[in-house]
């Protein structure tokens, strides 16, 4: 069981799943159902003194103000779109280190509300159209920093509309960093949004995203099982090589195999989410069209096709709308379910590929040094 240490030796509670929770009551000699309580204060309530916590004995609660804290990460900036959207700036809770946040935004829709959320400082899998891939890597973000995404996106909403209910009915994990590659911090996470007593969300309306991380999807399959998205971005190994460099290590006949073994067994309605950077006379072509088309025929796939969102020293364009449309309905004459994103939050750097925090100290390591199959079994040993 992995704790944070705050600076006056006291644990942060703030982050740990029901598991992890129960375990250090049990630790203090505390039954296991002070977990359950706790869970309820902190992220049904978003409460964060122990003092407040009055279905707990008053020398439980002093117990706990001695020996733990509750805190998430703080806001350090915010940003409004034009059309909605907000993005914020996250810092760690108790030293704010401004210089290496990162960024999380929220979407409203007529029917939902996502929020698209960040799981590491920087990337490392350099991905040649992004700007979080440009910024490098400083740092995986623990389970605290990535579920309090959630519940400071949560409480900054509700606080502007006066609302006490769900505002955000959906998580994907899209924002910056490579999810799979925080495998260990990521997955408590998970369970937290998961959880009844957490936000309660259902695994549909979570969704983790990967550039293709093929030891990781199995494992994410076997223990959360929650909607995948793929960053595909080409049909063709050669070109999938150029614009995403962990193809060269796990090329396209693993990446499909492991997308067919992470919906198989599932109900008529599983699929897996393909999104595709359509980036102009690089991969927006007929005969891309066409490949992609065969690569996913025969598959339970939907595409979603991203017009290129720029940002400065980028060095695609983004395709004119006759190209787009003309890409997608190939697709769906070829029977594939494809639907194009509508850019949102591009006035603030909020758009799909735009988001780059603050990443200072980074390391810029290629994807060929990341520890990447540590915690997963060896790619011989896969189902």
């Amino acid at each position: 069981m992995a704790t944070g240490m705050t600076d006056a030796g006291k644990v942060n509670l703030f982050g740990l799943d029901r598991e992890g929770l129960a375990g250090w009551f049990a630790e203090q000699g505390e039954p296991a159902f002070r977990a359950r309580q706790l869970m309820q204060w902190i992220y049904r309530r978003g409460e964060t003194d122990f003092a407040a916590m009055t279905d707990m004995s008053k020398a439980l609660r002093e117990k706990l103000q001695r020996l733990a804290v509750v805190e998430p990460p703080v806001v350090v900036g915010e940003q409004l779109s034009a059309d909605g959207t907000y993005k914020w700036l996250l810092a760690p809770a108790g030293q704010p280190d401004t210089r290496n946040a990162v960024e999380t935004v929220f979407i409203p829709e007529a029917d939902r509300g996502t929020l698209c959320v960040s799981s590491q400082v920087g990337c490392a899998l350099d991905c040649s159209f992004c700007a979080t891939g440009k910024q490098g890597l400083n740092r995986n973000l623990d389970t605290a920093e990535i579920i309090g995404q959630m519940w400071l996106a949560e409480r900054q909403l509700r606080s502007k509309d006066g609302g006490q209910g769900r505002v955000i009915s959906n998580v994907v994990f899209m924002g910056m960093g490579e999810p799979l590659a925080n495998y260990r911090n990521l997955v408590p996470a998970i369970r937290l949004l998961l959880d009844d007593l957490g936000f309660g969300l259902s695994k549909r309306r979570v969704t983790v995203s990967t550039s293709g991380l093929v030891p990781f999807m199995d494992r994410l399959h076997a223990e959360v099982d929650v909607a995948l998205a793929v960053s595909l971005h080409a049909p063709v190994d050669g070109l999938r090589d150029e614009l995403v460099p962990i193809n060269r290590k796990y090329p396209l006949v693993e990446l499909m195999a492991a997308c067919d073994r992470y919906t198989a067994g599932k109900d008529r309605r599983a699929h897996v989410v393909y999104e595709y950077v359509l980036l102009d006379g690089v991969n927006d072509g007929p005969e891309q069209a066409r490949e992609l088309a065969g690569l996913l025929r025969n598959r339970s796939a939907k595409v979603n096709l991203i017009p290129f969102n720029p940002y400065p020293g980028a060095l695609y364009r983004r395709p004119e709308e006759g190209r787009i449309r003309a890409f997608q309905d190939r697709l769906h004459h070829a029977g594939i379910r494809t639907t194009v994103r509508r850019t949102r939050g591009d006035d603030i750097d909020a758009a799909c590929g735009q988001l780059v925090g603050r990443v200072q100290d980074r390391q810029k390591r290629h994807f060929r040094d990341i520890p990447i199959k540590q915690e997963a079994p060896r790619r011989e040993a896969q189902p």
